[in-house]
């Protein structure tokens, strides 16, 4: 079986909701983090990590939307609204984006075309990832990489 990532709240290249943009930089969104069901982990996954990233902002690296690591391997989704802190599941957490602090941050592109919203769960061979809640998405990633199983993605987009 493969990993495959889903959602009640979003559809594979299709729109996102306004549920789910950014309540601030000229947007009037929700900023609520959308609803994640997994299925199909690698055998020997003993955690997983959610991420959220725009490959399209125009920062030269792109844009860190959320991150939350140590997600026990006992869990199979987040439920909508847990990256307001709440929800999570036992032993999880959220570190920094790129709005400077953890937490979900939706979608504000700039004017122009739409932005691509890539929702990724990672499967890891370790229980738990050595981090805290002000370490950068770029430290999750080389860390997530060393230790990854497997990926499944869901790819949104939103443009003004």
């Amino acid at each position: 079986m493969t990993l495959r990532l889903s959602s009640n709240d979003m559809k594979e290249g299709q729109r996102m909701a306004e549920a789910q943009v950014f309540n601030g930089m000229g947007y009037s969104g929700g900023n609520r983090s959308p609803h994640l069901a997994w299925e199909g982990a690698p055998e020997g996954t003993k955690s997983f990590v959610v991420t959220c990233y725009d490959p399209d902002a125009p920062t030269g690296s792109g844009w860190w939307h959320w991150v939350v690591v140590n997600i026990p391997a006992s869990t199979k989704e987040l439920p909508a609204g847990a990256g307001g802190g709440k929800n999570l599941p036992a032993g999880a957490m959220q570190t920094r984006t790129d709005f400077g602090k953890p937490g979900y941050g939706g979608a504000a592109p700039p004017p122009g075309p739409a932005h691509h919203y890539i929702f990724t769960v990672h499967a890891l061979k370790v229980p738990r990832l050595d981090l805290d809640e002000q370490s950068s998405a770029a430290m999750v990633g080389f860390m997530v990489h060393m230790n990854s199983l497997g990926k499944a993605t869901l790819t949104v987009t939103y443009g003004k």
